[in-house]
This record gives C-alpha cells, structure tokens and sequence, in this order.
C-alpha cells in the first residue's frame, strides 16, 4: 500500500483497525480531516469509531427526534496526524494509550 516515495494512499486507510501503542482497538478510520497550509493540502487527524462513521455518512441524521432513542454510539475519537504511525499502512496504529487520547461526542460538536 505504501508507494516507494513512502506515500500512503489515504483512501486504502479508511475502515482499517487501528491500534494504540499498547495493541488495544480504538476504532477504525472512518474520516480524515485536512487543511491548507502553506499552500498544500496537510492531513491533520483522524476520526475513529462508529460515531465517526456516522458523522461521515451524515451527521445531520442524528439531530432527528427518533435517533436519539436509537442505541447509537455517539463518542469518536480524534488523533492529532502527528500521532499516527503508518510505518505499516495496513495495521496502523497511535503512539498514545487509548485512555490518553481525546473523545469527543459528535452531536455536541
């Protein structure tokens, strides 16, 4: 998956596991946020979990009244890139604890 520049595909890193420094789950990639700077476009975290996979196919959905009755994960978690290993793109993992890595309810965004 890595190209012999060392660039990863981003696209090839959506839905895989991934992992914290300790071998723990957190979740899988479902959203990449990225920024200008510079003038390059800059990956500049991930989104992990189920939570954000529902942000990414439409958040909108879960402001309507009968969703949130629904059983709906509603924390994600959001890695800084700079904390992303990707020196195997295929099992990719996060150089922090999951406990020490930021949770965010994405309904209260």
């Amino acid at each position: 998956m890595m190209s012999p520049t060392g660039e990863v595909h981003i696209e090839q890193l959506l839905g895989r596991r991934v992992r914290d420094i300790d071998g723990a789950v957190v979740g899988r990639v479902e959203e990449l946020c990225a920024d200008v700077i510079n003038g390059e476009t800059v990956v500049t975290e991930i989104h992990l979990g189920a939570a954000a996979l529902w942000e990414r196919l439409g958040g909108f959905a879960l402001h309507l009244p009968f969703v949130r009755f629904l059983p709906i994960a509603r924390y994600e978690h959001r890695i800084p890139w700079s904390l992303v290993d990707l020196s195997d793109p295929e099992n990719p993992r996060v150089l922090q604890p999951r406990a020490k890595l930021r949770r965010v309810r994405i309904d209260q965004d």
